[in-house]
């Protein structure tokens, strides 16, 4: 027996094996037997206390490999485990160790065939010892009990996935990691295997199989030896929601591909098996709501550090190294796409190239589309010469016809036919692949070495030819690639959009004019700029268009003249801010928008400190510019931030900018805003800016301090507010003490929601300041702020007292019947002078519909009313239909959704909707009306004096027949709209 088996397949194994009884007994043999075979003894208080895994290093450090063997096995034997002893034979000396050379051999070739050189260099196949550390929480996971495990890789293309499961293959094939856990390692990669016809899994496995035959027996014996990798998971279409029942157990069972990997997954075949899965962050979540105990590693990009490291090995010129690193971090795009080691790689090559020809980086590294210009020319330039050859030229035309192709067709893996469609001659691929431009895939397959790279050579063809001219038809013109790259469900194209535009800036224009000797058609940009125009013009194009998308073409291009055109006429803009980028582009483009109206900021942790990341006094430069846009646009009237972090200094500079008289905002709505600045700053803008009627503070979390300041702006003589939204803010009954006063003191206050805060008993003294004839509020709302019945007579008094109040929100209270009563003996009061009231989930019953009956018949003031996730059922309901056709009732809006509701009172409510005069809104969703009842509503709906405009009905609750029968009575009356709820 080899002298390294223990250390291949690792003692622990076996002695996992052994029961707690078997294991005592183990211990109690290993002295005896150590005596006779003439071994050092290991001491007895240590064999006594240690654990099988203590126990296996125990006898690997006083014993070499076959002494170890030989004492485990007797003992083995003594303890009647003779099965223990086939089976380490078995693998020591059988087909594991010929595959795991097979498999070192196989994924060695590999990694020189299929990476890039400099790349492959720089990672080195060798294994750190930190590395080693990082690949071993792969095969031994955290955080889980179970011998099966299944980790999702969770990367986006091309950073670096497949190269990190070769070296933990490797790293096995080598003994390094995973040899005591796994005796086989199966590797598929999803690419290859979409292109198979139906197989099975044993298939699969042969195909990779060094000798003729597979030994079945041997694999499946121990199925939780097994670990499969899975690697490229979002290039298969498998439908991880299938039935079970679809999916295949048996191993030798011929299937569809993706059945076949679903079985896998999800553990049909095979479940004492482990699974590592390389795929993009959206198929992860995918796997991560499919699968069962997954653990995800996300894997990152290279950091400034290791980037700095890459640019010094690719230049070996310490200080241009320095200098092409500096540029590239001035431009916070090439800088990003620098975190991705293939990227980097075209990076430093291009800059290399280009410093050795005398250019400056920072002229090479000006845009994204300048670099990919200059690396993709300088590809097809021979080296010494000052321009290309015709077949060079013509080379390039063909990837870039190749490039269009798989754009518009959504292809990314290219057969060879393909390429000779495009006028790729077999005699050119070695040409190709030489430029690393294109990649050799698998057998007569190719594709080009990163995704922003096909996107560029497309855009390039567009900018250079005639679409019309390609061989495919689905290759579209200019204006329809613009377009298609700027909605937002279109195509998910990342860079296509960027790179047309950046073409058609000077500087490109001239640099393809050099290399082609013709200047591409100035028909492009007209074509662009109409399109846009058009989109400008258009409010349903405008709604489709994604506003960040387009700033970053325009900031691509960098034209301002163009971008005054295209964003001049603009009304609305959208923006999510979510790094350093985003906050660039958007003060650039911004700037431009002069006729803006609606501006909607989310802003997420440009000024947090992370680690790596500090905060740049560029992006505070950048928000003051952004910023600047609420005093200089005089049609800007409505601005809005949701959850965005703002730390002291940019707070500062938004509250300047909005403290301007110039400032013409008239609506500022914050939700989830965090202020990290003194909160009296943020006030003051209301004391010094009478513009601002309408202010949306939700989602912040306000002291008793930040109540007080609040309130003391809203008393002061300049400050104009009419609305105020505190919906959840973390209020409490101590700050309405201070809301109180505000009611009796302020008269341009109007509309005041409390929505979400923690009230309770401070309810009181809100209705008290109401009850003033001084009060002047006509919007309440105070839905979910924790009020019981034992407020309702202090609302009781102030709906009889308060002549102003339109509007009542108490939702989500426990009222129950009991407070309703209370509410009642006011609402039924004919001069009380609510018109909308809304008391959705508040614990009512059936019996509280007799104190809502004279309301509905003596007042005729109340207009709205919104009753529904309440238990009134069938009967309750028949108690409200009995006051609705009441000649004084004069509800025109009745909320009866979530009530509880059948069939059976469908014919209280055709009397209602044959009888009322101003009845035009009725919500029945979520509750359980058949055929027969809706049959009936619709008999109704049609009667000459059903008023009825707007239903709500839920499509889930009825029956297809029932929902068709809706329809027809919809199409039949054109004033008659039903709603899906």
């Amino acid at each position: 027996m080899a002298s390294s088996f223990f250390s291949d397949f690792g003692l622990m194994w076996y002695l996992e094996e052994l029961s707690r009884k078997e294991l005592v007994k183990f211990k109690e043999l290993l002295k005896q037997e150590a005596e006779e075979l003439g071994l050092k003894q290991i001491p007895w208080s240590e064999v006594k206390r240690a654990s099988k895994e203590g126990l296996a290093n125990l006898l690997t450090k006083h014993y070499d490999g076959p002494q170890a063997w030989a004492v485990t096995g007797r003992v083995f034997l003594k303890i009647n485990r003779k099965d223990l002893c086939v089976k380490a034979l078995r693998e020591s000396t059988g087909h594991t160790r010929k595959y795991r050379a097979h498999v070192k051999e196989k994924f060695s070739d590999m990694w020189r065939r299929n990476t890039i050189t400099d790349v492959a260099e720089f990672f080195h196949q060798k294994i750190t010892q930190e590395e080693r550390q990082y690949l071993e929480l792969f095969l031994r996971p955290e955080a889980t009990e179970k011998q099966s495990y299944t980790v999702v890789l969770q990367g986006v293309q091309k950073i670096g996935k497949t190269m990190l499961l070769m070296k933990i293959i490797l790293a096995w094939s080598d003994g390094i990691i995973g040899q005591d856990r796994f005796s086989y390692i199966f590797y598929f990669c999803c690419g290859e295997l979409k292109k198979l016809p139906a197989t099975s899994l044993a298939e699969l496995i042969s195909r990779e199989w060094h000798e003729p035959s597979v030994p079945g027996i041997e694999i499946t014996a121990q199925p939780e030896r097994l670990l499969f990798i899975i690697d490229s998971f979002e290039k298969l279409k498998c439908d991880l929601n299938q039935p079970e029942s679809e999916l295949c157990s048996d191993w030798e069972e011929q299937q569809p591909v993706p059945v076949l990997v679903s079985s896998l997954l999800r553990k049909k075949m095979f479940p004492e098996s482990s699974l590592i899965i390389a795929t993009t962050p959206d198929l992860s979540q995918e796997l991560e709501k499919n699968l069962k105990d997954v653990q995800v590693r996300v894997m990152m990009g290279f950091d400034d550090y290791s980037k700095k490291l890459y640019f010094s090995s690719i230049l070996p010129n310490w200080g241009q190294a320095v200098q092409a690193f500096n540029a590239v971090q001035e431009n916070k795009q090439l800088s990003m796409l620098c975190e991705m080691p293939l990227l980097c790689w075209l990076v430093c090559t291009c800059l290399k190239q280009e410093m050795e020809r005398g250019q400056e980086p920072a002229e090479v590294c000006r845009c994204t589309t300048t670099l990919y210009t200059s690396f993709i020319l300088h590809a097809f330039t021979p080296r010494g010469a000052h321009g290309p050859s015709p077949q060079g030229r013509g080379q390039l035309q063909g990837l870039c016809a190749l490039a269009a192709e798989g754009m518009w067709t959504n292809t990314f893996v290219f057969p060879e036919d393909m390429l000779g469609r495009n006028g790729i001659a077999t005699s050119d691929i070695a040409t190709l692949l030489d430029t690393k431009i294109l990649l050799k895939e698998h057998a007569d397959c190719y594709s080009f070495l990163h995704l922003s790279v096909q996107e560029f050579c497309a855009a390039l063809f567009h900018v250079l030819k005639n679409p019309s001219e390609h061989p495919h038809p689905a290759v579209a013109s200019v204006d329809v690639l613009l377009m298609t790259y700027l909605e937002r469900t279109k195509k998910n194209w990342v860079f296509l959009g960027c790179f047309l535009m950046g073409l058609l800036h000077e500087n490109e224009q001239r640099k393809l004019d050099a290399f082609f000797g013709f200047q591409p058609s100035q028909e492009v940009k007209q074509l662009c700029h109409q399109s846009l125009r058009r989109v400008n013009e258009n409010e349903d194009l405008q709604s489709q268009v994604d506003f960040s998308k387009l700033s970053y073409c325009l900031f691509e291009m960098q034209n301002d003249d163009f971008v005054r055109k295209v964003m001049e006429p603009i009304k609305k803009v959208n923006c999510l801010i979510l790094d350093n980028i985003d906050l660039i582009i958007f003060s650039y483009c911004l700037k431009f928008c002069r006729s803006l109206r609606k501006l909607s900021l989310c802003i997420e942790n440009i000024w947090a400190k992370q680690p790596h990341r500090p905060v740049l006094d560029s992006n505070l430069v950048c928000w003051d510019q952004i910023c600047s846009v609420f005093r200089r646009n005089e049609y800007l009237f409505d601005l809005q931030m949701k959850d965005s972090i703002l730390n002291e200094s940019a707070c500062v500079a938004l509250y300047s900018h909005l403290r301007e008289p110039h400032c013409l905002l008239q609506s500022l709505k914050m939700k989830g805003v965090v202020l990290n600045g003194e909160m009296r700053l943020f006030f003051d803008i209301f004391i010094q800016n009478p513009n601002i009627r309408h202010l949306s503070i939700s989602s912040m979390k306000l002291s008793c301090e930040d109540v007080y300041l609040l309130c003391e702006a809203l008393d002061h003589p300049i400050c104009n507010i009419e609305s105020l939204n505190l919906e959840d803010c973390s209020l409490s009954a101590d700050h309405c003490n201070d809301m109180a006063w505000v009611l009796t003191h302020n008269k341009k206050l109007r509309q005041l929601s409390l929505t979400c805060n923690y009230l309770d008993t401070g309810v009181g003294q809100l209705c008290a300041a109401l009850s003033c004839p001084e009060a002047v509020l006509d919007f309440l709302e105070l839905a979910c702020c924790y009020i019981s019945q034992q407020c309702c007579p202090a609302l009781s008094e102030m709906l009889v007292r308060n002549s102003t109040l339109r509007h009542l929100d108490l939702s989500l209270n426990i009222l129950k019947d009991e407070g309703l009563e209370i509410l009642c003996e006011a609402l039924q009061l004919p001069y009380c002078s609510l018109r909308s009231l809304c008391i959705t989930e508040c614990g009512f019953s059936t019996h509280g519909c007799h104190y809502l009956v004279p309301v509905l018949m003596y007042n005729q003031n109340l207009r709205h009313l919104q009753i529904g996730l309440n238990a009134l059922g069938d009967a309750g309901v028949k108690l409200l239909c009995e006051a609705l056709v009441y000649p004084h009732c004069r509800i025109q809006t009745l909320g009866l959704q979530g009530c509880g509701l059948t069939s059976a009172c469908c014919r209280d409510l055709w009397g209602v909707l044959t009888h009322s005069k101003t009845l035009e809104g009725l919500n029945l969703s979520s509750n359980s009306l058949d055929y027969s009842g809706v049959a009936l509503l619709c008999k109704a709906l049609q009667h000459p004096q059903c008023s009825l405009k707007v239903l709500w009905m839920g499509k889930g609750d009825l029956d297809e027949e029932s929902w068709a029968l809706l329809r027809t009575v919809e199409e039949r009356d054109p004033e008659l709209h039903i709603v899906s709820a």
